[in-house]
């Protein structure tokens, strides 16, 4: 059994994690983190890290990038690994993130949906094969409320394909203000905004005559607890290092 601290509790995505964990029998929620709420289960909601009662095995993380510098001293201090699912790090916070899974299990990715890592490795099998003759371009949609863009899934998504490229393709993420034709070692990125869409993204290998499409749509914020608790099963018991859903996939 595997025992779960939730930080940010009592937000949306605090909530959806403590439901699916209660339809499960692998897990359970210990203690919440939140600054900002109160108890609302059967499990106490503390402000702090360090207001615990009892040490959980695993801490998922899906509050706010301010959280991270108590979090990875609780984790580091109490050697309790950390499932880092909170998005808009800068360059400084990735570099602790890091630095911590020197010391402990630390599981971070960029999306906690099984589905978008699973597309992100069809997308470099399919890159290896077409890349070089193909156009690939990324379109990604969300929310009107979103405020980072492109997604950092659509970079995640730009970063397996490159990783399997040679040369090296490089990101337009402003094709308007470029009056030329488009190169054959570029990947374009676009992001639509609107509505309160949770989250599509499209991969496009453009060929002469033919276009390929790989394509993941999340219909609901759930589908983010549910990877966000099955890393955390995953993590429980792992030596110190830095895991993502590839590692995941590969026990599957």
């Amino acid at each position: 059994m595997t025992r779960i601290a939730i930080c940010g509790a009592c937000g949306k995505m605090g909530r959806f994690i403590n439901d699916v964990i209660k339809e499960r029998n692998d897990c359970e929620v210990t203690a919440g983190i939140d600054k900002f709420g109160s108890a609302y289960d059967s499990f106490e909601v503390v402000k702090t890290p360090g207001e615990m009662k009892e040490k959980p095995d695993v801490i998922i993380d899906f509050s706010h990038p301010s959280a991270l510098g108590e979090l990875l001293s609780y984790a580091l201090e109490n050697n309790v690994p950390l499932v880092l699912a909170t998005t808009g790090y800068n360059e400084q916070e990735l570099a602790e993130i890091h630095k911590a899974a020197e010391q402990v299990p630390v599981f971070f990715t960029f999306n906690m949906t099984l589905g978008i890592n699973l597309m992100a490795e069809l997308a470099k099998t399919a890159a290896k094969v077409l890349g070089g003759q193909y156009d690939i371009e990324i379109i990604e949609k969300h929310h009107n409320q979103k405020i980072d863009a492109p997604s950092g899934t659509a970079i995640m998504l730009a970063d397996a394909i490159n990783s399997v490229l040679e040369p090296k393709y490089t990101y337009v993420y402003d094709r308007h203000s470029v009056r030329a034709k488009r190169t054959k070692t570029e990947i374009g990125m676009h992001a639509i905004r609107g509505g309160t869409i949770v989250g599509e993204h499209e991969i496009l290998f453009a060929g002469r005559d033919e276009v390929i499409s790989l394509k993941h749509e999340a219909h609901s914020k759930q589908v983010f607890a549910v990877g966000a608790v099955n890393a955390a099963v995953f993590l429980s018991g792992k030596e110190a290092g830095l895991y993502d859903m590839s590692d995941l996939l590969a026990e599957v």
